[in-house]
């Protein structure tokens, strides 16, 4: 799989984005050059400001902005645009349904070597928990620029969670994203992987490789954490034997605790997780973090394997 930068993408993109409407507005915490705004920086710097190290102020700034009629993109790393300014989230954003589209880069444990104090491993737990928040986790980067014009014509606030390196492209250039809506990558009938963000592409290597085993995967990549596709999530329930979920996010407050209230609601099935368990991660080499807390395509396989383990064992 070719690997493209995603928030190399979403600079781009919002440039595309300010051509098109003179409303936008972009804001960032002194970090452009790694969120990639820089580029919407140099087409447009009447109409970008650098907020200084500040997350908290610019989620003011962007809220007063958006009451005055214009559409705000807001940027800084996953960990800073959610921990450090939850409190501004709360009561600028969720609780007026402002136009604020925060776009947050270096999300989870690849962004490496800068180690625990950056690796944001909590933030889709805290705005999910946010009323009036879309959340959308991208696959890729042809997904990050659909997901984002999607969020530029729509009104309400949005978190959208990009990463620090270049990741595999999943989909091809005419992709169509469609808010709220899972994605079947690959039908399967005995059991589904519901993967978001950088674990889609591994669930997909992940599923080849059992193919060669005798046990047929479903890959589904659930890109919007909120609102979930509950529908799908039931229908897939329903027509498989059991569910693993992965995501880079701590096991409590995600993708996995939001599927497996609906799969226990609606549909009881076996289900596994690959995530990170109630730990912070150390620093190191992205690659490397990935395989040190379990999230590579060999766990999703692993994880796989022992819940048709568990379903056989069950049968007897």
């Amino acid at each position: 799989m070719a690997e493209v930068s995603s928030r190399e993408t979403y600079g781009h993109t919002l440039v595309e984005l300010g051509e098109e409407n003179k409303d936008i507005i972009v804001l960032d915490a002194d970090l452009s050059p790694s969120t990639m705004t820089c580029f919407f920086a140099q087409k447009f710097p009447d109409r970008f400001f650098n907020c200084g190290l500040e997350e908290q102020n610019m989620v003011g700034m962007a809220a007063g902005l958006a009451a005055s009629g214009k559409t705000v993109f807001a940027s800084t790393f996953a960990v800073f645009a959610s921990c450090r300014c939850f409190d501004q989230l709360r009561m600028c954003l969720s609780q007026t349904g402002l136009n604020v589209k925060i776009v947050a880069t270096h999300g989870g444990i690849t962004v490496g070597e800068d180690g625990a104090s950056h690796q944001a491993i909590e933030d889709l737990a805290l705005y999910c928990s946010l009323p009036g928040f879309t959340v959308v986790v991208p696959a890729d980067a042809i997904e990050t620029a659909e997901a984002l014009k999607v969020a530029a014509s729509m009104h309400g606030p949005f978190y959208i969670r990009l990463s620090r390196s270049k990741t595999p492209l999943v989909y091809a250039e005419d992709y169509h994203f469609t808010l709220g809506k899972a994605v079947t990558m690959k039908e399967g009938k005995d059991v589904a992987i519901m993967a978001t963000g950088i674990m889609v592409a591994k669930a997909l290597v992940a599923s080849e490789v059992l193919a060669k085993q005798g046990i047929d995967c479903r890959v589904i990549n659930i890109h919007t954490l909120k609102p979930l596709d509950e529908e799908a999530i039931v229908e897939t329930a329903s027509e498989v034997k059991g569910i693993i979920v992965a995501e880079e996010h701590l096991a409590h407050g995600g993708l996995g605790s939001r599927v497996a209230q609906i799969v226990a609601r609606e549909k009881p099935v076996p289900m596994s997780f690959v995530n990170l368990k109630d730990r912070y991660a150390s620093s190191g080499k992205a690659e490397e973090l990935l395989q040190k807390y379990n999230l590579t395509a060999e766990d999703i396989v692993e994880a796989v394997k022992s819940t048709m383990l568990k379903l056989h064992d069950n049968a007897l």
